[in-house]
């Protein structure tokens, strides 16, 4: 494990992102706090940048430890990484037990969720909490909104908008925020990690995988069941034109003991709209 091996790019400037940047296997991650664990997942196409905000109001009673799957924020990729779930999970997973993680409570939101339960079904001893925002965990083929974002976004058409206009960070991570408007050093931060068309591959892939990962999906939502029995959190948003009461009342079935924190008026990015009720529903929580 090193730290500190790469220079802090001018894009991600201390004042907005004050923390150690450390590095295990090409995967960068900040470890910030005392405590127990508190794993924070990210989704598309943003980065531990996004729990910017989480991680300065809850250091002093967590560790805070948010990590950037290859390819996202200041995380490298080894040679003929495909991007795939699987693939994040995997790297994930190597993380988790790299650090010896235990007693973690997770936090999870768009892909964090299957990323993040894929790992956590395999090491259900090390889990200890969840916390759930707008996410799912399970194969998506039922939905028809879904099916079609995946095709459309996941194909050509979605490939020209994102790899060659950026168009996730562009127009779709903006868009996911109702509360308030994205600041233009804030937009620079989630802009940094993508600025040609090949490093922008990684956020291509995941809408594809959307309906492409149905077999790991299918094996994300086998392993729920080894986790049923631990307490839960859902801080769920109810602007978000992505996950709705439907995934909402599926993880409340699934968590017998959970406790659900609605996010009035939050969108998809729920970190950058409602980052202090998030933390104070945590600690009031647990």
């Amino acid at each position: 494990m090193s730290t500190n091996v790469r220079a802090r790019p001018n894009w991600l400037p201390e004042r907005l992102y004050p923390f150690e940047d450390r590095y295990l296997d090409g995967l960068h991650y900040v470890d910030e706090g005392d405590g127990p664990p508190l794993l924070l997942l990210h989704g598309n196409p943003t980065y531990s940048f996004l729990y910017r905000e989480i991680i300065g109001a809850l250091r002093d009673r967590y560790r805070c430890i948010a990590v950037d799957y290859p390819g996202f924020g200041l995380s490298s990729a080894p040679p003929g990484y495909g991007f795939t779930a699987a693939e994040h999970a995997g790297a994930l997973e190597r993380f988790v037990t790299e650090l010896d993680l235990r007693d973690v409570t997770m936090m999870s939101q768009d892909w964090g969720g299957p990323i993040g339960f894929a790992v956590a079904g395999r090491q259900a001893d090390r889990f200890a909490a969840f916390v759930i925002g707008n996410t799912w965990a399970w194969p998506m083929t039922d939905s028809r909104p879904a099916r079609i974002f995946s095709k459309v976004m996941g194909g050509p058409i979605g490939g020209f908008f994102i790899l060659r206009r950026n168009a996730f960070v562009e127009r779709i991570l903006p868009g996911g925020v109702k509360r308030a408007k994205l600041s233009d050093e804030v937009m620079e931060a989630y802009r940094g990690p993508f600025p040609t068309p090949e490093s922008r591959r990684p956020v291509h892939v995941f809408p594809r995988e959307i309906i492409a990962a149905t077999p790991f999906l299918a094996e994300v939502e086998r392993g729920l069941e080894r986790l049923r029995d631990r307490p839960a959190l859902l801080v769920w948003p109810d602007r978000d034109q992505a996950f709705g009461d439907r995934e909402r009342r599926r993880w409340e079935e699934l968590f017998a003991d959970h406790r659900t924190v609605p996010l009035t008026g939050a969108g998809h990015y729920i970190q950058e709209d409602a980052p202090q009720e998030i933390a104070t529903a945590i600690r009031e929580w647990r």
